[in-house]
């Protein structure tokens, strides 16, 4: 008897507790304002904003049923065999010196393995990347060398036995992007010696260890965009798709301890990781104001782009990629306009901002020219450095020749005196100039550089000592 008093008493204590819990998060959410609201969404809009960009990207880069050289289903590479053309949309800010091998896996179910066979003298970077596009590992020519490798990867909260030998990289999320970049000079002869490495670019779980294993055909799903570019897409949605994907995102790909502040402040706005998201249950002024924070956001993370990194000559570097913290604002700007970006020791990007009388790149209006006084005053970088043409958009610009980017394989001429200079402009420039002229679209141009492998000491991007010249109008073509 005093048991059953007991337990009806403890039961309807718990009732009225979770009465009470009800009532206070109801008058929290009551006591929110509209402005308030929209500031928390905003801020967590630019939060997940790279988990919503990295799933994007693997939806529609695994939407197939085998592997292409741009796309393949779950757990398979998709081994680029050529450079993209401008019609690649498939990432921002592609590049056309090394040759993408790209996978995406889930370790939710079980860990997986990756290896590659001895790389020769050949450069070489991998990077793996969690589902907030953070590097968890990057193995290559500069940090574990230059003979075959086999690693696992496991997932968050996974324990066991490992085969003897195997080195363990552990993700914090179920998700990872793999890509390897391969450099190739793009001669049919070298492309070729890069197809037979990539061949033996291996992906398996790890359960099909020591046995002969044959991956699954991909399931396509005809409802995906395969067309418009992933962040468009990404920007299209609107807030309750956004906050409703991103909730159920992180039940497999949590936060990070150091993200408790951020969560809590989610939490004020009904999203919850793992738990359904929706707006019908807030105060209808407030759920108004949530609707109004993409908008706000994108126009936020647009505007960092000014802050993304340190100006010099006009030309934009962004050493804060790879790890992030709680830049959660550095971590969206790179998600929307360099996913995925290496880590500053493996490259560096330097973006061009302005001419060298600050103002913006438009080869509709001016010739341009980069010049460097000598040899030795060419990007120092260990691996090999390039110049590449985008659009206002990050992505290449089509000309007569396909020539994408610049680089030591151009076999640029020198000047007169030693020097070097790149011509930046719509028309070529003619026979004497064209080994190198960078074609630009007859419109506003982003320019950027890329430093494989970066030399540490002096001169060095990575320590400011080094610098891209400034971008001068080349007013003697304009005559």
């Amino acid at each position: 008897m005093n048991r059953s008093i007991t337990w009806r008493t403890l039961t309807r204590a718990m009732m009225a507790l979770t009465v009470s819990l009800s009532a206070f998060s109801t008058s929290a959410h009551a006591e929110l304002t509209p402005e308030a609201a929209k500031q928390i969404a905003v801020e967590t809009y630019i939060y997940g904003y790279s988990l919503i960009s990295v799933e994007m990207t693997r939806k529609v880069m695994t939407n197939v049923a085998k592997p292409s050289t741009k796309h393949a289903p779950m757990g398979q590479f998709a081994n680029l065999r050529e450079y993209p053309s401008a019609k690649f949309r498939d990432v921002t800010a592609p590049n056309a010196d090394t040759l993408y091998s790209n996978a995406f896996v889930d370790l939710s179910e079980e860990p997986w393995v990756v290896s590659w066979p001895d790389m020769g003298d050949r450069y070489y970077v991998w990077e793996f990347y969690d589902a907030w596009v953070p590097v968890v590992f990057d193995p290559g020519s500069r940090t574990t060398g230059q003979k075959a490798q086999t690693y696992v990867l496991t997932g968050p909260g996974w324990s066991g036995k490992l085969p003897a030998g195997v080195k363990e990289v552990k993700s914090p999320t179920a998700t990872v992007w793999i890509l390897a970049r391969t450099y190739s000079t793009g001669t049919p002869e070298d492309y070729k010696k890069v197809w037979a490495l990539q061949d033996q670019y291996k992906l398996y779980p790890l359960s099909a260890w020591g046995k002969n294993y044959v991956p699954p055909a991909g399931k396509v799903d005809p409802s995906i965009d395969m067309k418009t570019a992933v962040r468009d897409q990404v920007n299209a949605l609107n807030a309750e798709q956004y906050f409703g994907w991103m909730a159920e995102l992180m039940q497999n790909n949590p936060p990070t301890a150091e993200d408790a502040p951020m969560v809590a402040k989610m939490k004020k706005i009904g999203l919850e990781p793992g738990k359904p998201f929706d707006l019908g249950k807030l105060n209808p002024a407030v759920a108004a104001a949530i609707k109004q924070a993409p908008q706000t956001a994108w126009e936020q993370i647009v505007a960092y782009t000014k802050d993304s990194g340190k100006i010099n000559n006009g030309w934009l570097v962004n050493l804060k990629v790879g790890h992030y913290g709680t830049n959660y604002m550095a971590r969206a700007w790179l998600s929307a306009f360099g996913i995925p970006a290496n880590a500053p020791k493996d490259a560096v990007y330097p973006v061009g901002q302005t001419d060298a009388d600050g103002n913006p790149l438009d080869a509709s209006k001016h010739n341009y020219v980069i010049h460097f006084k000598s040899e030795k005053d060419l990007p120092p970088a260990n691996g090999f450095w390039s110049l590449t043409m985008y659009d206002d958009e990050y992505f290449f610009v089509p000309n007569p020749l396909n020539r994408y980017t610049l680089s030591e394989r151009n076999s640029l001429k020198k000047n007169a005196d030693g020097s070097i200079s790149l011509y930046l402009q719509k028309d070529n420039p003619g026979p004497e100039k064209e080994s190198n002229w960078l074609p630009a679209p007859n419109a506003k141009f982003i320019p950027m550089f890329r430093l494989y492998w970066p030399k540490e000491n002096p001169p060095s991007v990575l320590d400011g000592s080094w610098w891209p010249p400034v971008i001068e109008k080349n007013s003697a073509s304009e005559r």
